[in-house]
């Protein structure tokens, strides 16, 4: 075994660990860094192998309730300065993961710009955001995070000052000082709106200006203007799956602060438009469009006689204060010096915005005529629209079953709905959407439950009117099993006019809103090409789907996950991908996948950029979207640096994906895929044998963990179960990666697939599939990342929470066996004497971590000690809460 590397630090880590340590000396005293610094340096200690874990010990004992706590916040805040070093670094980016490099790659293989560009006009790529709890940190510690982010670039250029005169290494300190006396803890449970806030934090203030920008690199890389295919997507507001807090008035503030914050950047950017475009008319000619545009704005100042630009801009200007007004609710801060009619679309602003581009490229050789602030902002139009991001809708099958149910009861069409079989349901709803008539009366009898979903719906068809059709596009149905939970969702949506049926004269069905089939445990992947088989063979929903040109599915990651094992799930979430695309091709309709990824790599974690890569040849047809949830969403986006490379590296595997010819032949594919086949039916076996095959299992995990004490993180507007059952099965995904990671066993992210490599045997095709198949790359550089964060000796000092110790170690055995198997046949594969040896940025991250985990790890397990024999100093609680809201930001990508 090869000895372990030096633990080594960036310069930026050494330099923000330094001014840390001054921090908590100059506000905790002298006493307390002392302390904190000799955890600090026996961990680093014991990390490089020269001292012994009595040396921590000795240190955490010595620590008071009131130190402990300060300890914890000192490391947390140690890790969150370590990772924005490292993203600075680079070290969280893909290498060459950008269009200039995909370019290049598809180049040298004769696939030129055309050809992209042919496919980018039929593309959509989207970022989800979602409220899916897994970010611990409040957003106050965020905020002062990206400031020293800020101040850092400004240290860059070898500044020593801030442009507000500060000191820049003062100003740093100033922002650590801060972190350090802000509470890391939320007091109370979040809110849908506060969801909302924080998701329009990253929208309007990271994403919003950083797409234009973005664009115009895409544009003089492809010496071409490209279509908008990269939009913006949300959840949050409109995801109600489990979620009680979200109604239809979540769904109109959520639309409503997106209206305001895209139109309030317009109006600013038109404002500044106004005073860049001074040119006069004694100097330059216009033409005849300009002019009346001018001369329609009846702007009276007489100093802009001869100034066309500005004349148009106030006109353009008051028309969209006017649309402010109209869809906000209330007067736009400026303004406007005229009156004037509010725009109807975007489309009538766009118009307005491309007569002052084409009148500047009539003149000087067209020099004035792309990019600029101009062209920003009409690529901000064609991106963002009136409504900023594309609204999700969400719900459980089960609820619009029973809601389709009572419609049908109460209004006389169907009295037994619920006890039909699929196909009496299938007709059932067949005849109510081939007509306009609604089932819903202002007079009807409803159940509370069917009122709300007729609410949001209503919600939705209002929304439409106000912003557009662009601002809701998608509802997704969880737990969708069959073709009626999609007409189900069609039948629901004709109640408030957002599906309409074929007209007499032949023309198609119409639906304002998409059906879209969440398919997520394996059963459900397993039967997803047969239900979409059964969807295109009803005539009207062929005729639906070909005239909008394409239909989504959505392929879930976490409950797959958590029902059978890691390798089973990417598994069989590759081969419903791969079996899909003959069923849409012989529909002759167009396949988009959304895939729905959560941070950790036991929900779909891992690099964006090599999982779009390892998708099977022909699912990607440039149109992917993705989810981005929690931590991950902080992490990507949090700043414009971050968002740039996370957005390039989403946009040019899509182009790799769907334009590079299938490195693998169909013969190699279909030794590779009975190989994995085989792989994965032994993991899967083993894998629901520990967590399903004894009811024990449950207590052993929810004792071993700290998933009670999770469960009272005030980081989610969502409760942690679907049900009050203390079943796995009806545990959410998230809760159940995010314990185990805490007890640094990770269980989600590599049981079983030890037992499935052993199981096959054959070594030398092992090797050959992890060379050339970007699957099975992707799928076991994932693992191994899981593999190095987690600890099977850490994990062990957890094991005494376990109420019954014979229980505990027979279950932790079975763990820690498939662990070490699972470790030897990873690197026997991959040919290395210790994980990630062939991955040494990943490593030294990694490694730098591992010191500031383990006395998390070892405070936490005393801390819930004391907490569950019951004893009851706040104290105690509030540092369990600490050490994990630490622990998960050494980490990572833990939840």
């Amino acid at each position: 075994m090869a000895s372990a590397p030096a633990i080594t630090q960036n310069p930026d880590i050494r330099f923000l660990g330094k001014l840390l340590g001054d921090v908590i000396r100059a506000y905790g005293g002298d006493q307390l860094f002392r302390r904190i610094e000799y955890i600090r340096s026996v961990s680093v200690d014991r990390a490089r192998g020269i001292a012994g874990a009595d040396a921590i010990d000795a240190g955490l004992e010595a620590l008071n309730l009131d130190d402990t706590l300060a300890f914890v916040r000192g490391f947390m805040l140690f890790s969150m300065l370590a990772n924005l070093a490292e993203d600075r670094q680079g070290v969280a980016a893909e290498p060459d993961a950008d269009m200039a490099h995909a370019l290049e790659r598809l180049d040298k293989q004769g696939i030129g710009k055309d050809k992209v560009l042919a496919l980018l006009e039929r593309a959509l790529v989207v970022p989800v955001l979602t409220a899916h709890p897994t970010e611990v940190r409040r957003k106050s510690m965020i905020d002062h995070r990206n400031r020293i982010a800020d101040l850092m670039l400004q240290r860059d250029t070898g500044a020593e000052e801030t442009p507000d005169g500060d000191l820049i290494e003062e100003a740093i300190v100033r922002q650590i000082a801060l972190l350090w006396q802000t509470r890391a803890l939320r007091r109370e449970r979040l809110y849908v709106a506060d969801e909302i806030d924080t998701a329009l934090a990253y929208l309007r203030d990271v994403l919003l200006p950083t797409l234009p920008a973005l664009y115009a690199r895409w544009d003089r890389a492809l010496g071409h203007r490209a279509p908008s295919f990269l939009r913006l997507g949300n959840w949050i507001g409109g995801d109600r799956d489990g979620n009680p807090n979200v109604r239809a008035e979540s769904l109109r503030l959520v639309l409503a602060k997106s209206a305001e914050a895209v139109l309030g950047y317009y109006l600013s950017a038109i404002h500044e438009l106004g005073a860049e475009l001074s040119i006069s008319t004694e100097l330059a000619p216009i033409d005849k469009e300009l002019g009346t545009l001018a001369e329609e704005a009846h702007d009276s100042g007489r100093n802009r006689d001869d100034e066309p630009y500005r004349r148009a801009l106030t006109g353009i200007y008051a028309r969209l204060a006017a649309t402010f007004e109209a869809i906000v609710g209330h007067a736009p801060p400026r303004p406007a010096r005229v009156q004037a009619e509010a725009y109807a679309d975007p489309q009538a602003l766009r118009h307005d915005l491309a007569t002052l581009a084409h009148a500047l490229g009539e003149q000087g050789g067209g020099s004035l005529k792309s990019g600029g602030a101009l062209g920003r902002l009409i690529r901000a139009i064609d991106t963002f629209g009136f409504h900023l991001a594309t609204l999700d809708l969400r719900q459980n099958a089960d609820v619009h079953e029973r809601v389709v149910a009572e419609l049908l009861n109460t209004a006389g069409v169907e009295a037994d709905y619920l006890k039909r079989n699929e196909e009496d349901r299938i007709a059932i709803l067949r005849r109510e959407l081939a007509h306009g008539r609604p089932l819903s009366s202002d007079w009807g009898d409803y159940s509370d439950e069917t009122k709300t979903e007729l609410a949001i719906l209503r919600a939705a068809a209002e929304a439409h009117r106000l912003y557009g059709p662009g601002c809701i596009a998608i509802y997704n149905i969880s737990k969708s099993e069959s073709v009626s939970d999609m007409l189900e969702v069609n039948t629901l949506l004709k109640e408030v006019g957002l599906y309409r049926p074929a007209t007499e004269e032949g023309g198609a069905p119409h639906a304002a809103v998409m059906a879209v089939p969440l398919f997520e445990t394996i059963g459900d992947l397993e039967n997803a090409p047969q239900v979409m088989t059964d969807w295109f063979a009803l005539p009207e929903i062929a005729a639906l789907a070909k005239a909008r040109g394409h239909q989504e599915v959505m392929v879930g990651y976490s409950d797959s996950n958590k029902d059978g094992g890691y390798l089973t799930s990417v598994w069989s979430l590759h081969q419903a991908s791969r079996i899909l695309a003959p069923v849409f091709e012989k529909a002759g309709v167009a396949m988009q996948l959304f895939h729905g990824r959560g941070g950790a790599v036991g929900r779909g974690g891992g690099s964006s950029f090599a999982a779009i890569l390892a998708q099977p040849p022909g699912t990607v047809q440039g149109r992917i979207r993705i989810t981005e949830q929690g931590e991950v969403i902080a992490a990507k986006y949090g700043t414009r640096e971050s968002a740039t490379s996370n957005l390039e590296a989403m946009a040019s595997a899509t182009l790799l994906a769907s334009l590079e010819t299938p490195k693998l032949s169909e013969k190699d594919y279909d030794r590779f895929a009975s190989a994995m086949a085989t792989i994965s039916g032994t993991a899967f076996e083993t894998y629901r044998d520990l967590v399903y095959g004894d009811d024990a299992f449950r207590t052993f995990f929810r004792q071993i963990t700290p998933l009670t004490e999770i469960a009272g993180l005030k980081i989610g507007s969502r409760p942690a179960s679907r049900t009050k059952s203390d079943r796995i099965e009806d545990l959410r995904a998230i809760p159940w990666v995010f314990s185990w990671a805490q007890a640094r066993i990770m269980l989600p992210g590599w049981y079983g697939v030890g037992a499935g490599l052993s199981g096959f045997g054959d070594m030398g095709l092992l090797r050959e599939m992890l060379k050339a198949w970007p699957f099975l790359a992707a799928t076991l550089a994932n693992m191994e990342m899981v593999l190095a964060k987690s600890d099977m000796k850490i994990a062990a000092h957890y094991l005494p929470l376990v109420e019954d110790r014979a229980m505990g170690e027979r279950f932790f055995g079975r763990i820690r066996d498939g662990w070490r198997q699972t470790h030897d046949c990873l690197l026997s594969v991959t040919r290395q004497t210790r994980l990630l040896e062939k991955h040494p940025t990943l490593d030294a991250s990694i490694r730098l971590r591992l010191p500031y985990i383990e006395p998390l790890n070892l405070l936490q397990v005393e801390l819930l000690k004391r907490h569950r024999a019951g004893e009851e100093d706040a104290r105690i609680k509030e540092g369990i809460e600490l050490s994990i809201n630490a622990i998960a930001t050494a980490l990572r990508n833990s939840g």
